[in-house]
């Protein structure tokens, strides 16, 4: 069988020798969290790229359960490693512009110290004896590692799934170590569903007649089927329901071709025996057993304010991804750590990747043109080496489901008008951050988007702008009350659900509000509705009644009206004619097609 039947996170990696891994001992003993110690730790790692003359130009991967320290490829003639899709020359992680460091992690099996390396107090392999070991731990031989290569700050640590945990412990335990920090599909701590399935993956290795209470390798057998039953549960939960059904529904009940010792009845069965016995090839049971308690043992709290007292450290810019699709680490941990670092004012980019590939969305090639562009704009922005913005992109927003615009934003002087120099601001439906980028320039700060659109998110970065992905219609609970200075919601109010809600969060949010939406009361749109019996498409609407985003069809009368029925405070109304590129000063209801308000409680 092969994995061309399936994309798989698997489908690359091998037992073979790493040709280009390095390796270092450090004396001990070393002392470990949970209490016990090493008397010497060696560490196995492969570096790719060059550092440059500054020293800052150095990155960190570290790898999740079943990773080792060959992420990429060093040369045509090399393996592919396991992130072989985002590391390499003039790839997301681009090893011409970076020096990319990764190791494999304390209590691995690919020549970093763990269970399967020899105990020179016995002169034996550690076995079962390995003692327990935490992600800080994992994170303590890294910065080993760093020190004995002489970098004193990386550019960034990066990491997925348990990488992902090893990348908040750096922030954590090292804050003055890293600018950047990009944790994907990761979380504060596994759910009980995820340890549950850790849970039996364990006990399959443990009851298997060959584990010989961990001491298998003199043995003529190991506890082979227990370690691939273990990868098989684990191998599902990697995986998601739609990608599944795709691959596995139309023939369920023809096996995939090859040979396998489990039940091969459904072809969704030869596959996941084909990967649990192609696991036990490269992967020693008792590192399976000491990683993954490793990972289960790593707890940043429950709540905002425990993982925000946690984060609250941490010095780094961050970039935090999801999956949709994945439910190993479902979206919503991820939000739980952007909360937290919000309500400690650190910059974060985050967004949830559209995908169908489930938790191993980060490490194919599915997505990439999505999480893979994001990382290599944001990662730009750290070194100061912007990436360029597309010349169409300069001076216009970038076009979001919810905006009216194709060109230039004509209200943007206004508004900038209005936000003085110096404050902060928080854009609502920022597109590809125009506006933003205006006031970044002033040097207004700081400054944050809110937008749904992922390829806007993509252009933010690229701007080096924060921005969360985010739909408006769920509110703004993850701002505290007055956090900015001024709360811009510029042209989307049309496209909300529910208006009264996020009126009200803007309000709580921000000192100062600025609203500016279509003015349906405009004498085109009338003409149009009343003379014509058409639905209104001229000026700022250039939708068709049938694909427009706009649900909510009000005036500014209308909107003078909802302002004082709840007795919020009008500063300042601006009405626009942007045929005209004029403002209103009289019957603005009938003469403007665009209005701004300034609003506060």
């Amino acid at each position: 069988m092969s994995d061309e039947f399936f994309n798989s996170s698997d489908s690359v990696r091998t037992s073979a020798p790493l040709k280009h891994a390095r390796q270092v001992r450090f004396e001990g003993p070393v002392r470990l969290r949970e209490g016990g110690e090493l008397p010497e730790i060696d560490v196995t790692y492969e570096t790719y790229g060059e550092l440059n003359s500054k020293e800052d130009n150095a990155i960190l991967i570290c790898h999740a359960i079943s990773g080792d320290s060959h992420c990429a490829a060093h040369d045509p003639d090399d393996d592919p490693g396991w992130w072989e899709v985002a590391v390499g020359p003039g790839k997301p992680i681009d090893t011409d512009r970076y020096f990319v460091i990764c190791p494999n992690i304390l209590g691995g099996c690919r020549g970093t110290t763990g269970p399967n390396s020899i105990n020179p107090e016995t002169g034996r392999p550690y076995g079962a004896d390995f003692p327990t070991i935490t992600i800080d731990d994992i994170v303590e031989v890294h910065r080993m590692l760093m020190d004995h290569l002489g970098i004193e700050k990386l550019l960034a640590v990066v990491g997925g799934s348990m990488g992902g945990h090893q990348v908040l412990s750096w922030a954590i335990r090292y804050p003055d170590r890293a600018v950047g920090a990009i944790p994907l599909a990761t979380s504060p701590r596994v759910t009980s569903q995820a340890l549950a399935f850790d849970i039996v993956g364990r006990n399959a290795i443990l009851e298997d007649p060959n584990f010989h209470g961990g001491q298998y390798y003199a043995a003529s057998s190991g506890p082979t089927t227990g370690l691939a039953i273990a990868r098989m549960i684990g191998h599902i939960t990697y995986l998601s329901r739609e990608a599944m059904a795709r691959n596995f529904e139309a023939d369920r009940y023809q096996p995939r071709s090859g040979s396998t010792d489990f039940e091969s009845r459904f072809s969704i069965g030869t596959y996941l025996g084909y990967q649990g016995e192609k696991f036990v090839e490269r992967f020693d049971a008792n590192s399976y057993i000491t990683l993954t308690k490793a990972m289960d043992l790593f707890d940043l709290g429950t709540t905002r304010q425990a993982v925000a007292e946690r984060l609250s450290a941490s010095q780094a810019r961050w970039l935090i991804m999801s999956f949709s699709s994945d439910w190993l680490f479902p979206p919503e941990q991820s939000e739980q750590l952007v909360d937290a670092l919000l309500a400690t004012d650190k910059r974060v980019t985050y967004s949830e990747v559209e995908s169908s590939c489930g938790h191993d969305a980060f490490l194919l090639p599915d997505d990439l043109d999505r999480y893979g562009e994001l990382m290599k704009a944001f990662l730009a922005n750290l070194n100061g080496k912007k990436t360029a913005e597309p010349q169409e992109e300069v001076g216009r927003p970038h076009a979001s489901p919810t905006s009216i615009f194709h060109t230039q934003r004509l209200d943007y002087d206004h508004i900038l008008e209005l936000i003085p120099p110096a404050t902060s601001v928080l854009d609502l439906g920022c597109g590809g951050g125009e506006l933003l980028s205006l006031l970044k320039r002033r040097g207004n700060s700081p400054l944050v988007g809110v937008e749904l659109d992922e390829r806007a998110i993509i252009t933010c970065a690229r701007r080096g702008l924060d921005v969360l992905r985010s739909d408006l219609n769920t509110g703004l609970d993850r701002f505290s009350n007055s956090q900015f200075d001024f709360v811009v919601l510029s042209h989307t109010l049309q496209a909300v659900r529910d208006v009264e809600r996020i009126v009200e969060d803007m309000l709580r949010v921000g000192r100062r509000c600025i609203v500016s939406f279509p003015n349906f009361g405009y004498r085109r749109h009338r003409e149009m509705l009343g003379r014509d019996g058409r639905a209104p498409e001229s000026g700022l609407l250039h939708y068709k009644w049938y694909n427009s985003p706009n649900i909510r069809f009000f005036s500014i009368v209308d909107f003078d009206e909802f302002c004082a029925e709840r007795e919020i405070e009008v500063h300042q109304r601006i009405a626009l004619d942007t045929q005209a590129g004029a403002e209103v000063r009289e019957d603005e209801n009938l003469n403007a097609d665009m209005a701004i308000f300034v609003l506060s409680r």
